[in-house]
């Protein structure tokens, strides 16, 4: 009996440990996203409103050191600012007068989520399945938007999925 009770309580610890330890934190989330080791980033964002897998979500952490922003540089997949307009679309909208498009990384009252950043590096994933067609032209959007603030040493991992 005592033998059975100690395994018991070896098994339920176990448990208790794994739960622990599944925990996926902000700094998780970007890593896997964008390929780059932020674990030594301060939360200062996160934002979900997935539900059913689709939703818009938005993390950011700031670094202490250039050690992120040094990968982006040597990264040619990362583009300097300013945004092209795809990107511009996507994260603060477009006006031009006599229509508006975007933001499609906006809030509940379609403002954008991402602060206006003027000096930084951005990275637009397509995970759409048809990514020969213009994004903005699609009925349905799956992308992820990296966005590096040199100014403020700010990484945003952002995601739309329709």
């Amino acid at each position: 009996m005592k033998k059975l009770f100690a395994i018991s309580l070896a098994i339920v610890a176990l448990l208790a440990l794994a739960a622990c330890g599944s925990k996926t934190t902000v700094q998780d989330t970007i890593s896997k996203e964008l390929g780059l080791d932020v674990s030594g980033g301060k939360e200062v964002l996160n934002i979900s409103t997935y539900s059913g897998g689709e939703g818009t979500s938005c993390v950011a952490v700031t670094l202490d050191d250039d050690t992120v922003l040094d990968a982006i540089k040597n990264n040619t997949e990362w583009k300097a600012f300013p945004l092209d307009e795809t990107v511009q679309t996507l994260v603060y909208g477009m006006e031009d007068g006599t229509s508006k498009e975007g933001p499609f990384l906006a809030d509940e009252n379609g403002d954008p989520i991402v602060p206006e950043i003027q000096n930084g590096y951005y990275l637009l994933i397509d995970r759409h399945s048809d990514t020969k067609s213009n994004i903005l032209e699609r009925g349905s959007f799956n992308f992820t938007v990296g966005l590096y603030d040199t100014d403020s040493n700010t990484l945003y991992c952002c995601k739309l999925d329709t």
